[in-house]
């Protein structure tokens, strides 16, 4: 691979890039087998570049590159590893328009949202950066003569799985905590984007970080399999679809191993008749269609309850405005497309309503891998455009004629673990709270000032394990709590390990 890794690209025109490999111990490596697959250019339909595909005995040798390093990254003091972090801040900052870019012509993305794709990663590593300040462990005197301390120490060798929809901003969900806890890593990008993680190690590199420290190895069903397989990866984290969660989460469980894996991405939006037209018709179109609709945040349900027809005619209205290529980007791949029309065919066929119709779609230049915003009113729960995961500029509409029958649709939902309420009423906002409290439903809902206009995003994702990948519980999932017991009355040099 070329030691010049800078992408050139300062707008949409098609950019050819240097082929994707591994990094492993500090070496940019083929895989083993010699395997590549192209790299999309979503926008304009055609590849930009190659990437290696790895199996098993890559990520073997990148575990091997890892475990070399971690006695030394362990022993190296959390204040000299958070100064890694702190340069590599600055380094994404230096970069940002050429990440931004990059991200554009690898996912696909208008810029806006690649530029916010890097700086939610910036955040979140920001956020990794203080875990220095929140590992200082715990002491208590447990009784007469004895006490206890916790501290924090790594598991060792950790990995990643991430999707293809946030190249830069996922990563930075794991890395941040997993590296100042003292793990070594390795990371698996999705194989349709794997430049975001590519540059990430380029940039670690940069920043001083230890060879071994970091790795990535690409691929696809077999790198995920190997990652899960391996005995002396001691921790995964997954973000993806819920069918492959279950899978990793399975599979690495079975081996052994520590595993939080985040699938499903479903979001539900209820609005009543008397919710703000202009705020929910603007805010539904934003949320529904932004990433073009490939985003854990997509609200792609919308349960209208009784007679909203305005505010499903105001909707409609601001999804026509949307502008392909400047608004809204393409979907990822041309798989992603047959699936989606495939869903938009299906609703129709089972007698859904199609008041905006995105299938036939065709960006700027007549290229590309693009899906129209699409608005699909009378879906029944049952069907698979009501209680699967789309996951592109779908918003599907089931009826309800009652808050009761629209809570009912949203508890029993396969997704329907958060939702939003478009309302300008408190009393109908506590209400629904406590009736998703009372059906077990994950609920991520306010109370609006009284006679203001009210909406609140809800972040659903199904989890398998316990936690977050992101925060305290983070730094948890990568840590191994240690506590030592100190028994005073028999002899201070007397400790046991419990």
């Amino acid at each position: 691979m070329t030691n010049d890794l800078r992408f050139p690209a300062r707008s949409y025109d098609f950019t050819p890039y240097v082929p994707c490999n591994n990094w492993i111990g500090g070496e940019w490596t083929p895989s083993a087998a010699g395997d590549s697959l192209p790299i999309d250019n979503p926008r304009h339909g055609k590849s930009f570049g190659q990437v290696t595909m790895s199996g098993a005995a890559d990520v073997a040798r990148a575990v091997e590159a890892a475990r070399a390093a971690f006695p030394g990254w362990r022993d190296t003091p959390i204040k000299e590893r958070v100064q890694v972090l702190f340069r590599l801040k600055a380094l994404l900052e230096r970069d940002l328009e050429e990440l931004a870019w990059l991200v554009s012509h690898e996912n696909g993305k208008v810029i806006g949202e690649a530029r916010a794709d890097v700086l939610k990663g910036i955040e979140c590593l920001e956020y990794g950066i203080s875990l220095q300040n929140m590992v200082a462990g715990e002491q208590l005197d447990v009784s007469r003569g004895i006490n206890c301390s916790i501290t924090y120490e790594p598991l060792g060798v950790c990995a990643g799985i991430v999707p293809f929809n946030f190249p830069v901003m996922v990563p930075l969900w794991m890395l941040p905590q997993a590296l100042v806890s003292g793990n070594t890593f390795i990371l698996k990008p999705s194989e349709v984007v794997p430049y975001g993680a590519m540059k990430l190690a380029e940039l670690l590199r940069e920043a001083g970080l230890p060879a071994g420290v970091f790795n990535t190895v690409n691929g696809g069903q077999a790198a995920v399999e190997a990652i899960a397989d391996h005995p002396d990866i001691k921790a995964v984290g997954f973000v993806g679809s819920t069918r492959v969660a279950k899978a990793v989460y399975s599979r690495s469980a079975a081996a052994g191993k520590r595993a939080l894996c985040l699938g499903g991405a479903k979001n539900h939006l209820l609005v009543v008749p008397d919710a703000d037209i202009e705020l929910t018709s603007t805010t539904v179109v934003a949320s529904a269609y932004g990433c073009a609709g490939q985003r854990c945040m997509a609200a792609s349900l919308m349960i209208a309850v009784g007679e909203v027809d305005p505010i499903v005619d105001a909707i409609v209205a601001n999804a026509r405005k949307l502008r392909l290529g400047e608004d809204m980007g393409p979907v990822i791949h041309g798989g992603a497309v047959e699936r989606i029309t495939n869903y938009i065919a299906d609703a129709e066929r089972r007698g859904a309503k199609v008041l905006l119709d995105g299938r036939g779609a065709r960006g700027p230049g007549g290229v590309g891998h693009w899906v129209g915003p699409t608005i699909l009113d009378h879906v029944k729960p049952d069907m698979p455009a009501g209680c699967e995961e789309i996951f592109g500029p779908v918003l599907s509409i089931i009826r309800a004629r009652t808050v009761d029958e629209a809570l009912a649709i949203e508890n029993a939902s396969a997704y329907g673990n958060a939702a939003s309420i478009f309302t300008q009423s408190g009393a109908v906002a506590r209400y629904c709270v406590e009736r998703f409290e009372a059906g077990m439903c994950g609920v991520n809902i306010g109370v609006p000032v009284p006679r203001e206009p009210f909406s609140f995003g809800g972040w659903n994702q199904s989890l398998f394990g316990a936690g977050d990948l992101t925060g305290w519980d983070g730094l948890r999932f990568w840590t191994r709590a240690r506590k030592l017991t100190t028994r005073w009355q028999l002899s201070k040099d007397a400790t046991w390990m419990s």
